[in-house]
């Protein structure tokens, strides 16, 4: 089973980079999804490089591959060789559990270039002095961050009554 969507003309609004004078227009970093559910035993380097041909003949911009098991060591390989293509695999049992509404996880949200510039302005901060945050961690994976990219944390405090912190993907 598989199926795709597009970006709202939310997110394309939200996503588009401020153009100013004297610099060509930019097109926001969002694209087409194309999700497969995948029904095989085993999920080796075939089926990987079957569904990166797909996202690429397609032009899909991000790929999301789902199926009742690991693929393996070798096909985990394939991933980085479909550029600028975003690929994402899980496991079934990885998606039972919205693990966003938990109560013990925070509110992520990532935010634009522009939200992230004018936060480090703000803070006079490079990137890199950013507390970080794992492109393989649970919430990351959940919201398709890439590195270099920016989530703002929101979290509930006694004392503050909620408080703000952001994170660098690496």
């Amino acid at each position: 089973m598989a199926f795709t969507a597009r970006p709202s003309e939310a997110m394309i609004k939200r996503y588009t980079p401020i153009t100013r004078p004297g610099q060509p227009e930019k097109e926001p970093e969002i694209g087409t999804i194309h999700v497969e559910f995948a029904n095989e035993t085993s999920v080796g380097i075939k089926h990987l490089k079957q569904f990166a041909q797909e996202l690429s003949e397609k032009n899909y911009y991000t790929g999301i591959y789902v199926s009742q098991v690991a693929p393996t060591s070798a096909a985990l390989k394939i991933i980085p060789s479909v550029l600028p293509t975003v690929m994402e695999i899980f496991r079934e049992e990885d998606l039972l559990v919205n693990i966003s509404k938990h109560e013990l996880v925070p509110k992520h949200i990532p935010l634009s270039q522009e939200e992230k510039r004018g936060l480090l302005e703000r803070y006079r901060l490079k990137e890199t002095q950013l507390p970080r945050i794992r492109v393989d961690d649970p919430m990351a994976r959940y919201l398709g961050l890439r590195r270099s990219q920016v989530v703002k944390i929101i979290r509930k405090s006694e004392t503050a009554g909620r408080y703000a912190s952001y994170r660098w993907a690496i």
